[in-house]
This record gives C-alpha cells, structure tokens and sequence, in this order.
C-alpha cells in the first residue's frame, strides 16, 4: 500500500472549502481535516489574536498529520485538507500586517500531493466569527495565487457551482493519482 496523499483545499473565505473537503472525503471514502481556525472561534467564541495566529497554523498542521496517521492505517489513498497553514499566514498579514508565519507557512505547503484553489465566485454566505467580508476575498486570492506561483506545488483551480466543483475537484485528483502511478513505470 502506498502511503496517503495530502489534498489541500485553500481558497478565501467563504468559497466552499468545507463543502468540497466534505464532498471529496464522501466520494473517496477518505479522511478530511476541518479548519481549526473555525473550532478555535467556536471554542472561544472571538477571533484569534495576533499572538494566537501561530498556534492556529500549527494546530492545522498537527490536524493534519493525525488524519494522515489514521489514513496510513486504514489504508486510505488521500487526506482532504480543509484549507492550509500558509492560508494563516496569508491571512496573518493581510489582517495584522503580520509576515513571520510565511516561511513556516511555505515550507508545509510542500508536503501537499496537490492543491485545489477554489475560485471566490460563488455566493458569499456569513458563516461564523472568522469571516472578514465579501471585500477580502479578492485580495486574499490575490495573495493566495502569488504565494502558490512562489511555491510551484501542483496546483489546480476549481471554479464553477455545485456538483461542477466537485467534479473539477474529482477530475484533478483523478489525474495526479494516474500521473503518480505513471511516473511509478
């Protein structure tokens, strides 16, 4: 068996993060990881602080390498990661003018088998402390893309409604897993 992949879903907020991981995790019959930027509201019922950021980017990270343990051991072929720790870096700046969690924001980012951006083009629904606004979610796509182009990680961008995403989503999954598999012969 070979070991899990990880599937990061990044994208602003309010794009259908959670709904794809949900979905994607559903079809394949694998483990997702929620935002933990979401149970750290819920929990404290305010937004995270400056100093707090850090331990959110950290805490997604140990969420996640829980759910690639429990994969590992289930034999399941793919994690599906509800956003990623450089989404709270990215927000870190664009919120608190905060740079420092970039690098470690980064350097997790490799870890991904794939990326999927999901496009803002969707309707922007209030879900929760943690949302900004319909206003941000331009210039953190913006600040997504800029980051992922520095990165140069496999990447896709889903865009569309509904079951169109899902598809995209499925389809892109679908060709890094044949790409792995080919590069194997």
């Amino acid at each position: 068996m070979k070991a899990p992949k990880l599937i990061c879903i990044i994208g602003a907020e309010c794009t259908g993060k959670t709904t794809l991981a949900r979905a994607l995790a559903a079809n394949f019959d694998c483990p997702w990881v929620p935002e933990h930027l979401r149970d750290f509201c819920d929990t404290h019922a305010r937004t995270p602080t400056r100093d707090e950021q850090a331990g959110i980017l950290e805490m997604q990270h140990l969420n996640e390498l829980a759910a690639l343990g429990d994969a590992t051991q289930q034999e399941k072929p793919f994690v599906f990661c509800d956003t990623a720790p450089l989404l709270t870096a990215i927000y870190s700046d664009f919120i608190f003018g905060d740079r420092s969690l970039y690098a470690r924001g980064r350097g997790l980012h490799s870890g991904y088998a794939l990326t999927l951006l999901l496009e803002p083009n969707i309707a922007w629904v209030a879900d929760g402390l943690q949302r900004e606004g319909a206003q941000v979610r331009a210039p953190i796509t913006e600040l997504i893309v800029r980051e992922l182009a520095t990165l140069g990680v496999p990447l896709a961008t889903v865009a569309g409604q509904a079951e169109g995403r899902i598809e995209t989503a499925m389809d892109a999954i679908r060709a890094l897993d044949s790409e792995l598999i080919l590069c194997r012969h």
